[in-house]
């Protein structure tokens, strides 16, 4: 018999406190059903035409459109996030990613015809994008919305089933499934399970054919060592500790203010917020004044709403800790506190503004995830590449300047998956573009043209047609067909090419080797 953990797990508002409802954890075999009834959808999926997916996704968004201010109040309501920073980074997101690949999909998903070399001349040579079956997404609770439907729309429109685990912190129990059945979507197309990490281990445990995971660092891992003993493919997206470089020929005003915005967003929760930020030493003083300045006059959430804030609240109890001790570790080995600081009463945690620090600190080295912008001086360009890629982590970066050739040759000595010049985190703005990370900030990409593909079967087929022709290159083997097909090499690959002699060797081989049988 079957051991299930009773214990509910609580659901709470993070801006004020208050419980919202209770989650369970999803048993054995309530996840055997899931996986049947996802290979049942899938194999429906599976038959309609690319364009008829994305009918059906269009569904999802008239509907989220239709019903915006709803789907904001239940994501703000166990995020904390300000209005604006869900209605952007969630919804806006999910809407316009649906917009893109409403037109893209079907060009991406279609049968490629790839070139055939010469010597396979006759022959045909194609790429077909398949589904894979059913796929596991396991999204964080940053981005409860977003990450929870992005990936999954790209699985359903590259054919596939996929089943959502969303993190028991912002789980939006219930919305995702209301949704799917008042816009209409096909049933069990996509489905959402809810529980902890136990029962994450039981969705890997039956075994999907992919296994997408955004994350921390060490739930990756642990994700990965349970899916490589039945070695399921897997996408790891996971944290940051994204750099700024700020050069002294910026326009200071438009850049505190985008600095600002990028580390600051959805109170710094983000993979991708600007975490360390390297600003040239000639004009590191008057950056800082100006983004102290700027900081303070940013508006908190208050202890019932986050509707009229710049700053929402954090959305887990356990990150206000972490932050407070990369603040205090900063504090006691030298850093300077110009804003904000060590915060404890609750999850509205006030901006931070750090100077003087450097790499033997915390808040430069470990992932704080929270609203903490520490500043370090640099003396010339090589100086900070080095300084930007002393970190374990590359998900994302970015580089300001005027000069564009620089801000290029920076970027592209950067060790990050995402860069963004004289602006931040626009990367995974852009649904064209892949996204994903480098070292320990995982691999696999998903959006644009990558991010359809990492949900298929990626089939090379090469067509022949049928003939009284017998390959030469089959049996039997002489030392005839060995001598022409050293020609062959030497006339075509060789520095001294003779295609004259290639065409004459091709012609001598192929009618060997129609003539040769084996006896």
């Amino acid at each position: 018999m079957e051991t299930l953990i009773q214990e509910n797990i609580a659901v709470n508002n993070p801006i004020n406190g208050e419980k919202l409802y209770d989650l369970e954890e999803t048993s054995d075999d309530t996840i055997k059903q899931l996986y049947q009834n996802a290979k049942t959808a899938q194999q429906k999926t599976a038959t309609l035409t690319v364009e008829q997916r994305v009918d059906e996704v269009l569904k999802l968004r008239d509907y989220i459109i239709e019903h915006r201010e709803i789907i904001l109040d239940r994501i703000i309501s166990e995020t904390g996030k300000s209005r604006l920073d869900a209605l952007t980074s969630e919804l806006f997101e999910v809407c316009d990613f649906i917009h893109v690949f409403a037109s893209r999909a079907p060009k991406i998903l279609k049968d490629e015809t790839v070139s055939t070399p010469i010597v396979l001349m006759g022959k045909k040579s194609k790429i077909f994008y398949e589904p894979l079956g059913t796929i596991l997404i396991i999204t964080p609770w940053n981005y409860p919305f977003y990450q929870g439907l992005i990936p999954a729309i790209s699985a359903f429109l590259a054919g596939n089933s996929a089943i959502v685990k969303p993190s028991e912190l912002t789980p939006l129990k219930s919305l995702f499934e209301e949704i799917f059945d008042k816009a209409g979507f096909p049933k069990n197309a996509i489905q959402i399970v809810y529980g902890s990490g136990v029962t994450g281990k039981r969705l890997i445990d039956a075994q999907p054919d992919k296994i997408h995971f955004t994350g921390s660092g060490k739930s990756g891992k642990k994700i990965m060592a349970q899916a490589a003993q039945n070695l399921i493919p897997v996408d790891l997206e996971l944290g940051g500790k994204d750099p700024a470089i700020v050069f002294d020929d910026v326009k200071l005003e438009r850049t505190v203010n985008g600095v600002l915005w990028g580390g600051l967003t959805t109170s710094g929760q983000a993979c991708t917020s600007i975490e360390r930020v390297y600003v040239q030493e000639n004009i590191h003083d008057e950056f800082v004044n100006n983004l102290t300045e700027k900081a303070k006059k940013l508006r908190l959430a208050t202890s019932t709403k986050t509707d009229d804030c710049d700053i929402g609240c954090l959305t887990a109890d356990f990150q206000k800790n972490i932050i407070n001790e990369h603040i205090q570790d900063a504090l006691d080995k030298g850093a300077i506190l110009h804003c904000g600081g060590i915060h404890t009463e609750n999850n509205t945690f006030p901006p931070t503004i750090l100077s003087n620090v450097d790499h033997s600190m915390k808040i430069m080295t470990e992932e704080t995830f929270g609203p903490v912008i520490p500043v370090m001086k640099f003396k010339n360009e090589q100086e900070a590449i080095e300084l930007a890629n002393d970190s374990p982590y590359g998900l994302s970066a970015s580089v300001w300047s005027k000069d564009m050739k620089r801000c290029e040759r920076v970027a592209r000595q950067l060790k990050t998956g995402n860069i963004s010049i004289n602006n931040h985190m626009l990367t995974e703005a852009n649904p064209n573009l892949p996204f994903g990370g480098a070292k320990q900030s995982g691999f696999g990409r998903y959006k644009g043209a990558e991010g359809l593909k990492t949900f298929s079967n990626i089939k090379s087929v090469l067509i022949d047609k049928q003939s009284d022709i017998i390959e030469p290159h089959w049996y039997p083997y002489t030392s005839e067909k060995y001598q022409l097909l050293n020609q062959l090499i030497l006339s075509f690959f060789s520095k001294s090419k003779n295609y004259v002699k290639f065409a004459i060797t091709g012609l001598k081989l192929d009618s060997i080797g129609s003539k040769q049988k084996i006896k």
